[in-house]
């Protein structure tokens, strides 16, 4: 499998790139509207034709570049069933399975940060997007978050993976690029607590309002083509 983690600086996003070796298909997950083009000559420089471009929510920090990708190579744009968008080409659900070429990508409902919150599994490891975070996890204080719910999506699913199962998140703030759901199930202070003590913490975090949020969110509803003139 061809991998790559690419990176946004402004959002501090990750970007993730798989390709089947052989039949030289791709995926693009949470790409960013910004990097398009950076994208679009990397799958070219590789030799690549794009499939899929995935979203593992509706972002708040950044607008996606699932609407760009598909005008521009035809792929298919993949986004949560309980979003909502009408915009996305595949509606997903728990369980659903997305070949690109021999690869196969298991869709796995992981709602709490926001209700349209998937993880996608693909041969031991885990996209978690803002679910599960290195050391941390996402924010449930806006867009219909909800800590319970969260709290119940990673310890229930997640940590229901394998412990060596590769978690590539969808953010990190301090530079670091990956974990493992076993070092996250020792670590993670916050995965930690109860459900009670977890879902209390999480009320009280009081962090601010996210920088692009008034923007994302419309934009991201309509799979970012409002901004992809």
């Amino acid at each position: 499998m061809i991998f790559e983690q690419l990176f946004d600086e402004d959002s501090c996003t990750y970007t993730y790139l798989l390709a089947d070796e052989a039949t030289r298909e791709a995926v693009l997950i949470d790409p960013v509207l910004e990097r398009v083009d950076e994208y679009l000559a990397l799958l070219e420089k590789r030799g690549l034709k794009l499939a899929y471009a995935l979203d593992t929510h509706v972002h708040a920090d950044h607008v996606t570049g699932a609407g760009a990708l598909r005008r521009r190579t035809g792929c298919n744009t993949g986004l949560s069933v309980h979003a909502g968008v009408g915009c996305a080409d595949l509606m997903l659900r728990e369980g659903a399975i997305i070949h690109v070429g021999d690869i196969a990508i298991r869709v796995l409902e992981t709602p709490g940060h926001t209700p349209t919150c998937l993880s996608y599994v693909v041969d031991g490891n885990v996209f978690t997007g803002d679910a599960l975070l290195i050391g941390k996890c996402g924010r449930t204080d806006f867009q219909g978050g909800d800590a319970g719910q969260l709290y119940d999506s990673i310890t229930g699913k997640l940590f229901a993976l394998p412990d060596d199962t590769i978690v590539w998140p969808g953010h990190d703030y301090e530079g670091r690029t990956r974990s493992t759901i076993g070092k996250e199930k020792r670590n993670n202070p916050r995965l930690r607590l109860d459900r009670d003590a977890f879902i209390r913490f999480m009320k009280e975090l009081n962090l601010p309002k996210p920088r692009r949020i008034d923007e994302a969110v419309p934009a991201n509803r309509a799979c970012g083509e409002r901004q992809a003139a």
